[in-house]
């Protein structure tokens, strides 16, 4: 009988030999895994030979014969090591459980199980049951130890089968396994000490086809495992159970008149403990995941009150804030709208556009005192709630104002935005702080406004007008009216820049820069600018059909220059009226060129590739720097009205400012136009520094075309006009003048003419500039 055992434990080395192979090939916790199935596999094994060996050499596997029990309880010894490794393999499997803390509760969960049937079956074995009889081993203590482990084997089986992460079933097979060997071993304890051989033959089949079992389940089981489940989410059936199994078992013992001894209490005890400890680390799960709630819960409230592009509060966190702020502490809400921001997203992507804003909100971030929130409301619109009074909220508005025109510097290139701001100190800080911000964007943007009782009246006005603006180029409400161009000295008009108007039959006249803006932001100024543009060339090419020597400037609106097909646009129309290209210029203002320098240089260059003029309008307000200026592909410089009123308002002298932007504009081959001039001071100012064409209401405000077209048939000479008269020589004391010097194609340089040169005789007086078919000519002008 003990060599049919040896012959059917060598069934076993092969298992054993592929759990080995399985370790050496996986990392991690499967590779400590199936070496520790390996290990306690082939300790079990060498235990089970050693023993039959043993037995068949000396013969202690006969009943009670001498030294059988020291031989079982040496079996039993090196068997238990062998399971208990096992089982370490089975609970460090990575389907078995999510960490060590885990693991530890399968064990414990495990052994709850495993105390109950422990006490189940010493009440079987035990008087007045003892169902087993004679053959019940209590000559064998031996067999406790492996009789301990097998019972915790299937204990913990039965956890993995409940709560092991799915696919459960190869994991529960591992379990499995390691049972039957675990049950091996107290049988084939029992059957050495009692010598019942064909107990250990038994013992020795099982044993054999429980590693082999682990062996094909470990195999099977090399695929991933999907977590499911926490700790909180288990039932309380793997602990109720058990205790009540224990309960009955005891009430049963007790009723037939048993009594309990080692064996009873030792299976109570560890019940109880284990279910302390059990609840101990329940108490503990409890603990960790209600500290992990409030954590979350604080995470997304966090979540809920602020914005995740910029790290600012959102409208519900400033909404909180305000809620917040006490009666007797004053407040002020600041609202702020970044100008042009949709032509960013356009133009440059919305990737750009987010980290514009997200500069935004870090330029607020730095500039907040202690208590006071910003806020991202969504889109470019941003709000700082601060802690002040009224003149405090205004000075820090204009801070912003300032820190946020500052050049943005994304993807190695520039980006210039301006800000609308609005504030409100008093009343309805939301609601009054977005009238005051709409209020500042009405009025021409980059400004602050401060909350005032009448924008109310004023919105509702601005509703009206984007209701009636949309039918007033088929009512016929818009016109265009002409303001000269002249050229200086001679104040002769050379050119005109044509001017929209619009007057509602119960509105009466509409300001250009109060429905201009409302034009702009409901989308309809493609539209009004597309009527203004054909209504100027018709009338550019009336004139000149006339036979008058004039050229046409109309301005763009950026929404307009950032349409794809607007080149097209005008060259259709000008082939369509039949004028010369080159007698229609387009001005764009410094505004446009704050938000994409690349764009506009591009849709630029297209509209010169079609011989139209570029003008660039309000140079000096601001935006334009000297890098930007070289890159334009502008024509003519017009100075802004700020830069040629400035003497007057400063010092009374000439104005070195106009005197910069002119010799600027001459050195880079440009023509320069000074505009908003008012008075014969300013005129002077302007004619000193060299600048030949001029604007303003001292030369005439928009007039109808009928008007304008009635000034130059009076200045239309009836004959050749007469050169002038000859000059013997300039007088000696006379001062020196600029002269633009063509260096070659493209290149011209200013220079100084003084009064001992012989040109500078010729360089007095005034260009035919309205003759110009070039913009090179009219830079000559």
């Amino acid at each position: 009988m003990e060599l049919a055992g040896l012959a059917g434990l060598l069934a076993a080395v092969p298992a054993v030999a592929l759990l080995g192979r399985s370790g050496r090939r996986h990392t991690g916790a499967a590779r400590r895994a199936h070496l520790l199935l390996a290990a306690g596999g082939a300790l079990v094994t060498a235990a089970a030979l050693a023993g039959l060996a043993t037995a068949l050499l000396t013969g202690h596997g006969h009943d009670l014969a001498p030294g059988s029990r020291t031989l079982a309880t040496a079996m039993a010894a090196g068997m238990a090591i062998g399971t208990l490794t096992l089982l370490a393999g089975t609970v460090a499997l990575p389907g078995a459980a999510r960490g060590p803390a885990a693991a530890l509760r399968h064990v414990l969960d495990g052994l709850v199980i495993a105390a109950a049937i422990w006490f189940a079956g010493w009440v079987l074995l035990t008087r007045p049951t003892r169902i087993l009889g004679d053959a019940t081993p209590y000559r064998c203590t031996a067999v406790i130890l492996p009789a301990v482990l097998a019972v915790l084997a299937l204990g913990l089986t039965g956890v993995l089968a409940l709560h092991a992460h799915r696919p459960r079933r190869h994991t529960v097979r591992v379990g499995a396994g390691v049972s039957l060997a675990a049950t091996a071993a107290t049988g084939l304890s029992g059957g050495i000490c009692r010598g019942r051989e064909s107990l250990v033959l038994v013992s020795v089949l099982l044993l054999s086809a429980g590693l082999i079992l682990v062996a094909w389940a470990v195999r099977a089981a090399d695929r991933p495992v999907r977590a499911t489940g926490d700790v909180l989410e288990r039932g309380g059936a793997y602990a109720v159970v058990p205790m009540l199994a224990v309960l009955g078992a005891l009430g049963y013992h007790l009723a037939r008149g048993g009594a309990l001894d080692a064996y009873g209490y030792f299976g109570i005890s560890v019940e109880g403990l284990a279910l302390v400890a059990r609840q101990f680390l329940a108490l503990d799960d409890v603990r960790r995941y209600t500290v992990q709630l409030r954590q979350r819960e604080k995470h997304f409230r966090e979540l809920a009150h602020t914005d995740p592009l910029t790290g600012l509060a959102n409208r519900r966190g400033l909404q909180l804030a305000l809620r917040q702020v006490g009666a007797a502490q004053p407040a002020a809400l600041i609202g702020i709208d970044m100008d042009g921001f949709k032509t960013v997203n356009d133009l440059r992507g919305h990737d750009v556009g987010d980290a514009v804003l997200a500069e935004v909100g870090a330029r607020l971030r730095r500039n907040l005192l202690a208590g006071d929130v910003a806020a991202r409301l969504g889109g470019d619109e941003f709000a700082v709630l601060m802690h002040g009074d009224a003149d405090e909220a205004v000075l820090a508005a204009h801070r912003l104002l300032a820190v946020l025109g500052e050049p943005y510097e994304v993807d190695g290139g520039q980006i210039f935005l301006s800000a609308s701001v609005g504030v409100a100190c008093t009343g309805e800080l939301l609601h009054d702080a977005d009238l005051a911000l709409r209020y500042a964007k009405q009025r021409g943007k980059n400004r602050v406004e401060q909350y005032q009782a009448g924008y109310d009246e004023l919105l509702r006005r601005r509703g009206t007008l984007t209701g009636e603006l949309r039918h007033a180029i088929d009512r016929g409400q818009l016109r265009l009216v002409f303001q000269p161009v002249v050229a200086l000295p001679s104040m002769r008009p050379v050119g005109a820049e044509a001017l929209l108007r619009w007057t509602h039959p119960e509105l009466g006249p509409v300001r250009p820069d109060e429905f201009i803006p409302v034009a702009e932001e409901s989308g309809l100024i493609n539209r009004i600018g597309a009527w203004v543009l054909e209504q100027a060339c018709r009338q550019l090419a009336d004139w000149l059909a006339a036979g008058h020597d004039i050229w046409m400037s109309v301005n763009l609106s950026p929404k307009e220059l950032h349409n794809a097909d607007y080149a097209a646009q005008v060259a259709d129309i000008l082939s369509e009226l039949g004028v010369p290209p080159q007698r229609l210029v387009l001005e764009v203002t410094e505004h446009a060129v704050a938000t994409d320098m690349e764009e506009l240089v591009r849709r630029l260059a297209e509209l010169r590739e079609t011989g139209v003029r570029i003008a660039l309008d309000d140079f000096g307000a601001g935006y334009s720097s000297l890098t930007q200026l070289r890159t334009l592909p502008v024509d003519i410089l017009k100075i802004d009205h700020a830069l040629v009123a400035e003497p007057e308002s400063r010092t009374g002298t000439a104005a070195p400012l106009v005197d910069v932007v002119v010799r600027l504009g001459h050195r880079l081959g440009l023509e320069v136009l000074a505009e908003g001039i008012g008075t014969p001071a300013q005129r002077e100012v302007v004619e000193e520094a060299g600048c030949r064409l001029g604007q303003g209401s001292l030369f005439g405000w928009g007039v109808p075309a009928e008007h304008f077209e009635s000034r130059l048939q009076s200045l239309r000479p009836s004959g050749p006009r007469p050169l002038p008269a000859p000059r013997s020589g300039p007088p000696k004391d006379a001062t020196a003048r600029g002269q633009v010097v063509r260096l070659g194609p493209g290149m011209r340089q200013l220079r100084a003419l003084l009064p001992t040169d012989p040109e500078f005789a010729s360089s007095i007086g005034d260009q035919n500039v309205g003759s110009v078919d070039s913009g090179r000519e009219m830079g000559q002008g």
